[in-house]
């Protein structure tokens, strides 16, 4: 696959990650294990240059996503520790801040 192409296919993840488990309940996040697992490979699998341009907006979505779960799974568990290895700088503070850096 083209550079270019894995970049697409981690955002779709992520963003359809974000968008899957804002304002859901509990039962319905029972199956994310798998969905972070590849999202995290095909993050880890893009060069760091390429990384880095687009981080603070991974930033963003993946700390959202994070923000959603935290209520429901709580800081610690498994899956947010995961998802938190992909925010490098400040996480949102809410599934609802979308401020971003300028």
């Amino acid at each position: 696959m083209g550079l270019y192409r894995e970049v697409y296919d981690f955002a779709a993840k992520v963003g359809s990650l974000e968008g899957f488990v804002y304002n859901r309940n509990k039962d319905d996040i029972g199956t994310l294990s798998p969905w972070i697992d590849h999202a995290i490979k095909d993050y880890n699998a893009l060069p760091p240059e390429v990384r880095q341009e687009f981080q603070d907006l991974c930033d963003g979505t993946v700390g959202r996503a994070i923000q959603s779960l935290i209520p429901h799974l709580g800081e610690d568990h498994e899956l947010i520790k995961k998802l938190k290895a992909l925010v490098i700088h400040k996480m949102p503070s809410s599934p609802d801040d979308f401020t971003r850096k300028k």
